[in-house]
């Protein structure tokens, strides 16, 4: 079963190479429409917490012979599942305003479309979800714990600049 999940981490790394590809699409045209980076400074920390956990999931399992137990790894899948498809509405509903960086294009509209309709941040609950749910399909609970708490302190620290940024760039939607 540790060869289908490393499998499964690998599908999820070509999922996030991808999303760079798309990130760096929609990069490039942020700042042609005169885009504005903030916390800059913070990427290189969420580049290095997602790579490392994508080395971590399977690593755990494979050096630590985590079992399968479907109890678990089931609903895990489920949840991650549920992760994959809020993540894809909300880089939907952004478009290409959607990146991994935080930029923002002086007087656009906030987006308050699909899930931003009720929450302001629904891609970063997807990612918590997934961090939490992806080790524990195999049981790689250590990196569950670990990956998760990093994951809140550097979300922390992105969501304050993220939410300074659009306050000062963006314009409500009209409702």
């Amino acid at each position: 079963m540790v060869t289908w999940y490393t499998g499964l981490i690998l599908l999820v790394a070509v999922v996030r190479l991808a999303e760079l590809r798309i990130s760096a699409r929609h990069v490039r045209l942020a700042r042609a429409r005169g885009g504005i980076e903030a916390g800059a400074s913070h990427y290189p920390a969420m580049v290095a917490l997602h790579a490392g956990f994508l080395v971590a999931c399977p690593a755990e399992a494979w050096l630590f012979d985590r079992p399968w137990i479907p109890a678990l790894g089931v609903p895990m899948l489920g949840l991650l599942g549920g992760a994959f498809a809020m993540r894809g509405w909300a880089i939907a509903a952004l478009g290409d305003r959607w990146s991994t960086r935080v930029i923002c294009v002086p007087g656009d509209r906030l987006v308050s479309k699909g899930p931003y309709r009720w929450m302001r941040h629904p891609n970063y609950l997807a990612v918590g979800v997934e961090m939490l749910a992806l080790p524990l399909v195999h049981t790689a609970w250590l990196t569950a714990v670990v990956f998760s708490a990093l994951n809140a302190l550097v979300l922390t620290d992105r969501i304050r600049i993220e939410n300074a940024a659009l306050a000062r760039y963006c314009v409500p939607e009209r409702r």
